[in-house]
């Protein structure tokens, strides 16, 4: 696979991430959800930290995750770059790819957004705000959007230890860069002997 093939997958998943990202920043309040189907939402939350709403507690916590990114991207790229010289599996090429793509999708958002977009709570964020955005560079907060709620209730009593109690799943809310970055390792681990082969021992 060439770096312009690799490029133009990178370039595109980057615009559908953005795309939608800033249509729900522009369009929807922070919390608002539509139903698209029972078990498929669009619900609009902003997540601060890391995977899962995770966060690296104190007042530079998210600086340093923010550069942190920043410098794993540098290494991401640097080994898509690397992988291509070296004509590495044309697959561990596109996972490195999307792996690339969500990454910087997400720091694109941790980066800029706080400067570039209004406060979204109790209302529709406005761009390019005449007061200024909601947060200095590095502090933006990622849009997540995509919502499958596949079932919610009490669970039977006969199921040992939850049985009776309210149950959901699945419940994250993600978007376009995590489901990028999601679907290059679910790749990785079913062809992890096409992209990681091993050498046959001599002798």
């Amino acid at each position: 696979m060439t770096l312009k093939k690799a490029s133009l997958l990178i370039l595109l998943v980057l615009i559908l991430d953005q795309w939608s990202k800033i249509y729900i920043k522009t369009h929807f309040q922070l919390g608002e959800s539509v139903d698209v189907f029972n078990w498929f939402k669009i619900h609009f939350v902003e997540n601060k930290g890391m995977a899962w709403g995770m966060e690296i507690p104190g007042a530079y916590g998210k600086l340093m995750l923010s550069l942190f990114r920043v410098v794993a991207i540098g290494f991401i790229g640097y080994w898509l770059w690397d992988s291509i010289r070296k004509k590495v599996s044309n697959i561990l090429i596109v996972c490195i790819s999307l792996i690339f793509a969500g990454a910087l999708g997400n720091q694109l958002d941790s980066t800029f957004y706080g400067l570039i977009f209004g406060n979204s709570r109790d209302q529709v964020a406005g761009f390019l705000p005449e007061t200024g955005g909601y947060a200095p560079l590095f502090y933006g907060r990622v849009v997540d959007m995509f919502y499958f709620p596949l079932y919610e209730g009490v669970l039977p009593d006969w199921i040992p230890f939850k049985g009776g109690t309210y149950f959901s799943f699945f419940d994250p809310v993600f978007n376009v860069a995590d489901s990028a970055i999601s679907i290059a390792v679910v790749l990785l681990i079913l062809f992890n002997k096409t992209v990681f082969p091993k050498e046959e021992k001599k002798g």
